[in-house]
């Protein structure tokens, strides 16, 4: 996430995992949830859906949907299944909206609970790691515990006390 972003956030020490999760070649979908200065036209969305021209390559939405809003800010769900640079923010401002907040709220399988709240974290459910490690090749499954949360900024709140070595962390920036 960049700097003006905030949501969910992964860590893990499992570098299989971590290239799956976020290597372009693999399309793991990524959701946001993205407040806008305006209100988009549906000429706007179906150009959002099948593709804006951007420098680095074409970049469309999988998912795009109303989420709500008033006055001058109105809310979408949008989805994708890569992550380049400042890729939904460049996407909206190709079709003339300004994006004024951005929170990724799933990546892959992993959803954001409502209930964390900036600066906490948990453990994955073992049903969420199995899911998270379906994305690797047999051959590379290791077994992992999990943890996820919300980061406020500080890295110390994600030191391994246990010292394991296996934990894929989820937080929220």
């Amino acid at each position: 996430l960049d700097f003006n972003s905030c949501g969910l956030l992964l860590f893990t020490n499992d570098g299989g995992l971590a290239n799956r999760m976020m290597h372009p070649r693999y399309e793991i979908e990524r959701e946001y949830a993205v407040r806008i200065l305006g209100e988009a036209t549906p000429e706007m969305l179906a150009r959002l859906r099948t593709g804006i021209q951007l420098d680095d390559g074409l970049a469309s939405f999988s998912l795009i949907a109303e989420a709500g809003g008033e006055g001058a800010n109105h809310w979408y769900r949008v989805a994708l299944a890569e992550g380049r640079n400042r890729e939904v923010r460049r996407m909206f401002e190709a079709v003339g909206l300004m994006v004024s907040r951005l929170m990724r709220v799933r990546y892959g399988p992993v959803h954001l609970s409502p209930r964390l709240k900036r600066g906490q974290c948990r453990d994955l459910e073992p049903g969420e790691v199995q899911e998270l490690l379906k994305l690797l090749p047999p051959e590379q499954k290791p077994g992992v515990a999990a943890e996820f949360g919300s980061d406020a900024g500080g890295d110390d709140e994600f030191d391994d006390d246990e010292g394991d070595g296996n934990r894929i962390d989820l937080a929220e920036k």
